[in-house]
């Protein structure tokens, strides 16, 4: 009896350590699960904080590349279209971009509501959706204020703000759902792939400043009476230097944050491609531009680097650390000969926006087809990634030049899109906000 009552108060104590250990096991992964959800989030966020930082970037670029007399009217324009863009994607644009719908855009999830089911196509990710939001959010207002760079110098202040409303709110996010909320180009082939948004941000703001420039016309003085081109200096070239290399620090947000997660040798590795990428587009370009202007041109060199960062934005993390600056080296030296193209063509782009975002992000898209470390056409992948790419970028292209037409012919027949000729040469700090960056200096009387 003694016997079998050791036995018994053996096998409890048997079963009780088991329990305890699997109860100390259970809370133990209940941490280690807490406290990744927390290092997400706490990423994400971070991230999102380094792409609005952005926003300066991208003001200090455009003002510095164009006149002292226009610099209030570019301040005010990337501050309106991020505040502007914020309540337009938080009403419709999320829910367009990432609610369930049908393969065309989403039709659920509008107001961001926390806690929804509207969101599918972002459950590969842990992070809260009010998290995921305000980093989608910085994209979408990357995608608008790329356009105002086109079309600075001479548009109304009242059509640019209706413009960035329908682009943050309408055009840019349909294109999102296509590639990255489970729509048609996200099926497509072997399924289009676009890691941080070189056609979904920059290829979408790009050629729609495309269309806002043609429709817009070039700005007066830009061309002779035979149509050649003539230079119109920027300013300040020490600020939009400023406005790059933040642009730049912004980038280590904008795709290592792209993945959505704080996995330390995936974010890690990103952040190696891009860098190398800007740093090959900075010194391709210089070489680029000293071969065609005989000169090592400050302002090419400055849009080489951010050439190279959208370039090498969608494959930043799947191609190789020597991918990416062949990706970002070719962005650099295609960028050059894309501005000098579109001057020729008396399409008027003040910045560059249109061959920085447009021409290097449909670039750096198809040439992921080719570098792709698993799937791309020199890694023995085939030619199935390379077509689904090139049929993305396409699509993307002439979604973004119908709609873009149709919004500014739009625009321009119900309320104007352009100002006077005075108003031009007067500058739109004085016309359109009766201010001036510079009140010590007579800008006003610069043509």
């Amino acid at each position: 009896m003694k016997k079998k009552v050791i036995i018994l108060v053996f096998a409890l104590t048997c079963v009780l350590s088991l329990n305890v250990f699997a109860l100390n096991g259970s809370v133990e992964g209940e941490k280690v699960s807490d406290a990744k959800y927390m290092a997400d989030t706490l990423w994400v966020l971070v991230a999102a904080f380094l792409v609005f930082f952005m926003q300066a970037g991208f003001a200090m670029v455009e003002s510095g590349f164009t006149r002292a007399k226009n610099a209030v009217n570019i301040l005010m324009k990337n501050l309106m279209d991020f505040s502007m863009g914020s309540i337009a994607y938080w009403a419709i644009g999320f829910a367009i971009m990432f609610g369930a719908g049908n393969a065309f855009m989403g039709t659920s999830g509008w107001f961001v509501p926390a806690e929804s089911n509207a969101f599918g196509s972002l459950e590969w990710s842990s992070v809260p959706t009010h998290a995921a939001w305000l980093f989608q959010l910085v994209f979408a207002a990357t995608a608008a204020t790329i356009v105002s760079g086109a079309m600075a110098e001479r548009t109304q202040f009242k059509s640019y703000l209706i413009y960035s409303v329908f682009i943050t709110g309408v055009i840019y996010p349909i294109v999102g759902h296509w590639i990255w909320g489970g729509g048609w180009l996200s099926n497509f082939g072997v399924g289009m792939s676009d890691f941080a948004g070189s056609t979904v941000v920059h290829s979408t703001g790009g050629w729609l400043a495309l269309t806002g420039a043609i429709v817009l016309g070039p700005r007066a003085g830009k061309y002779d009476s035979e149509g050649n081109p003539r230079p119109i200096a920027g300013h300040n070239l020490p600020l939009a230097a400023l406005g790059v290399f933040i642009l730049w620090l912004g980038w280590f947000g904008f795709n290592p944050g792209s993945q959505m997660g704080a996995d330390a040798a995936d974010i890690s590795s990103i952040a190696v491609t891009t860098n190398l990428a800007a740093a090959a587009g900075a010194i391709t370009a210089m070489i680029t531009a000293w071969i065609f202007l005989g000169k090592p041109d400050a302002g090419m060199s400055l849009n080489g680097a951010l050439a190279g960062l959208v370039a090498i934005t969608a494959g930043c993390a799947s191609v190789s650390p020597v991918s990416a600056a062949i990706i970002g080296g070719l962005g650099g030296i295609v960028v050059v000969l894309s501005v000098l193209f579109f001057e020729r063509l008396r399409i008027d782009d003040p910045v560059g926006a249109i061959s920085v975002h447009g021409t290097c992000g449909a670039l750096g898209t198809i040439l992921l087809g080719f570098f792709d470390k698993e799937s791309g056409l020199f890694f023995g992948g085939g030619a199935g990634l390379l077509w689904t790419q090139i049929v993305g970028v396409v699509a993307v292209f002439v979604w973004c030049l119908v709609t873009g037409f149709i919004l500014f012919y739009g625009i321009k027949a119900v309320t104007g899109l352009r100002v006077s000729e005075d108003e031009e040469m007067a500058g739109l700090d004085y016309e359109e906000h009766g201010a001036s960056a510079y009140p010590d200096f007579n800008v006003s009387s610069i043509r």
